[in-house]
């Protein structure tokens, strides 16, 4: 009982031992950070045009808010479409690299050359082929994305051990059911690293395509303010681009943790 009762109550330990390494301690070092920021404009009296304050930032940013909401809603829209399609798109890709050493040889090296388009430079050619819509923002988020998350998948689906293989095949399993229950279940901790990374290129891909083709975002935003050298508002919209990016991919781990707690290593923790 004794032994029981020192493991249930390490639980609770543990957990606030990862709350406060997680969240509190990457929390005080930002505050400092900003704080720092603002001393050293204000000792070596920086040019507001230059880099303005943080409390600057803030003021000039609440000023605007319902348009800064607004801007931030539209990128946040494009930046869920772009990331949602490379997951639709990447999955079976991965699937179609592993199917057979053939065909991932006539793929793979397809996907290389999309990839190594830059893709500032085919934003504005896909603005000339799809229009001047939301349909080509997404597609240059989603090609900015898809291709860490292929690998990923593509890897997490070979890393199976072949012994689990081999025992699908002693058990007569076809093809979807060994896809299905051994190398999905398998690749997930795979699939969520590729996540994790995808949406933070997603934002990345999102900004690109709103400087060169649109009307509303924080791209946008961040072109006609510099224009206008309004600069703390630029500045105000490039951190709340951060901040979407670090929010979005908290939101993917904590997914990864609720539904898959033990793809992370920490399913005890999780019970």
């Amino acid at each position: 009982m004794s032994v029981q009762h020192k493991t249930s109550a390490s639980k609770p330990r543990k957990r606030r031992g990862a709350t406060y390494h997680e969240v509190v301690v990457p929390l005080l070092t930002t505050i400092a950070a900003f704080g720092l920021w603002e001393v050293v404009c204000r000792v070596f009296e920086v040019p507001s045009f230059l880099i303005p304050t943080p409390s600057e930032i803030w003021r000039e940013t609440i000023a605007i808010g319902p348009a800064v909401a607004g801007h931030t809603m539209a990128t946040l829209k494009t930046v869920m479409l772009g990331f949602i399609v490379s997951i639709l798109v990447s999955l079976p890709l991965a699937v179609l690299l592993t199917a057979s050493p053939a065909v991932s040889a006539a793929i793979y090296p397809l996907l290389v050359w999309i990839q190594s388009i830059p893709k500032v430079a085919l934003a504005p050619i896909l603005v000339v082929l799809l229009g001047t819509n939301e349909l080509p923002r997404v597609t240059i988020t989603m090609l900015v994305a898809f291709f860490p998350l292929v690998i990923s998948i593509a890897t997490g689906l070979m890393s199976v051990p072949p012994e689990l293989l081999e025992l699908s095949k002693a058990c007569r399993a076809s093809k979807l059911s060994e896809l299905w229950r051994i190398r999905l279940p398998y690749a997930i901790p795979f699939i969520f690293a590729g996540l994790k990374v995808a949406i933070s290129l997603a934002v990345v891909g999102a900004v690109v395509a709103e400087f060169v083709n649109s009307d509303q975002g924080l791209g946008f935003l961040i072109q006609t303010s510099t224009a206008f050298f309004k600069v703390p508002v630029a500045f105000g919209a490039l951190i709340i681009l951060s901040i979407m990016g670090v929010v979005l991919f908290q939101l993917v781990v904590i997914v990864e943790r609720v539904f898959f707690p033990w793809s992370t290593g920490n399913a005890a923790a999780a019970v």
